[in-house]
């Protein structure tokens, strides 16, 4: 028999549960969707880039691969990013927490990336990460969105702008990545395209 995945009203009875496994979910609009397994790419991406940005000065106190993200409360929905730079701010309101979950109260993260599945437009995969998370991330006021597309061979690179993104470029091979919260940061597409090959 199969059980009904449950329905939740608010962020905190997401967060009261637990269905006593391992399988990652995301909160969307009150209902839980499961997440595939994260492809070896995705994790060697999302790896390669805590080495970069430990590389360059920060620490990992404040980078996080797991960490969800509540994007809305009228909503309900916590979205996982592949790989977060958290501020300060958000780090210390962390620390301490029973849960890896940046809610509402907590101030936003600095940067999140999103590494996309195989999808053309108009598929789930595509629009979720292009489409629905720009738009969430936005009004949660995340300074930067990364969106690396491993299929388009592309690392998109999106700054807030008031209450939306502006797309700052879209780098593919030699391309240096242009960061304007990372101005120092030196890395071309490339080299997160293709970490761990």
């Amino acid at each position: 028999m199969t059980q009904a995945k449950p329905r939740f009203r608010t962020i905190e009875e997401y967060l009261d549960y637990d269905d006593g496994t391992d399988i990652r979910y995301e909160l969307v609009d009150g209902e839980l969707v499961e997440m595939p397994p994260e492809s070896r790419l995705n994790r060697q991406i999302a790896s390669f880039l805590f080495e970069v940005f430990l590389r360059l000065g920060l620490p990992s106190k404040l980078l996080a691969i797991g960490t969800q993200i509540t994007v809305t409360n009228r909503k309900v929905t916590a979205r996982q990013p592949d790989f977060v730079v958290l501020s300060q701010d958000c780090a210390d309101a962390l620390d301490g927490a029973n849960r890896d979950v940046i809610t509402s109260e907590i101030p936003s993260p600095t940067l999140v990336v999103e590494i996309v599945s195989p999808g053309n437009p108009g598929s789930e995969n595509y629009d979720r990460d292009y489409i629905e998370k720009r738009k969430e991330y936005a009004l949660r006021e995340i300074a930067e969105y990364w969106i690396i597309d491993p299929n388009r061979n592309t690392v998109t690179v999106l700054a807030l702008n008031g209450n939306e993104y502006q797309e700052i470029g879209c780098f593919q091979d030699n391309n240096f990545i242009v960061s304007p919260v990372f101005p120092a940061l030196q890395i071309i597409a490339k080299q997160i395209l293709q970490a761990g090959m």
